[in-house]
């Protein structure tokens, strides 16, 4: 079990409708050996939207991770110089972050909290789930497949019908992802 005693970033940004999706995949990380800390940004922590009230994710990711969740820069600064993480997640990870990652943007705890991360050449997973994936941010993708450390879940088209640039990940992909991502290894293949 590759993920057996290893400590688990994982990051939350505004892409609200695959949270109910991605919140299970915690308890299969921690089923598996692993202990999560628990980072959301500014977005993803505070506003209620039609797929459900910020407390309700809040209560039930902390209930989940037996932590407190991250949810300003100054507490995700940190992760890093303590390192509290071996391997960090950002999934979901909307475009706008997708953005200010490749743009070396830390203006909120999601952005700190990979670049603190990163500091240790450690793996970050990159879990896509963005409207403007094959539009405003498909050379930002690109830019991240490309760079060190960027590991990414297998994502696919998600309705090519009414919104043909959306790209979204699958979260039954998480656990081996992140298990490669560990030895350097990008799983494959990354289009489903």
């Amino acid at each position: 079990m590759k993920l057996e005693g290893k400590k688990v970033g994982f990051v939350m940004t505004g892409s609200f409708c695959t949270f109910k999706s991605t919140i299970p995949q915690m308890k299969k990380i921690i089923e598996n050996g692993a202990s999560i800390v628990p980072i959301m940004s500014f977005n993803a922590y505070n506003l209620d939207t039609k797929f459900g009230k910020a407390n309700d994710f809040i209560k039930e990711i902390e209930d989940i991770t037996g932590n407190k969740i991250i949810h300003t820069i100054p507490d995700a600064e940190p992760i890093g110089p303590k390192k509290m993480t071996d391997i960090m997640i950002i999934a979901p990870c909307t475009g706008n972050t997708i953005a200010k990652l490749v743009n070396g943007i830390t203006d909120t705890p999601a952005t700190m909290a990979a670049k603190s991360h990163l500091r240790n050449n450690n793996a970050l997973v990159i879990a896509v789930s963005t409207n403007d994936a094959l539009s405003g941010n498909a050379s930002n993708i690109g830019t991240l497949l490309n760079r060190h450390n960027y590991f990414f879940v297998p994502f696919r088209q998600d309705n090519p019908i009414t919104k043909p640039r959306s790209l979204v990940f699958d979260p039954e992909y998480i656990v081996k992802t992140l298990e490669l991502a560990l030895d350097k290894e990008q799983i494959q293949p990354i289009l489903l």
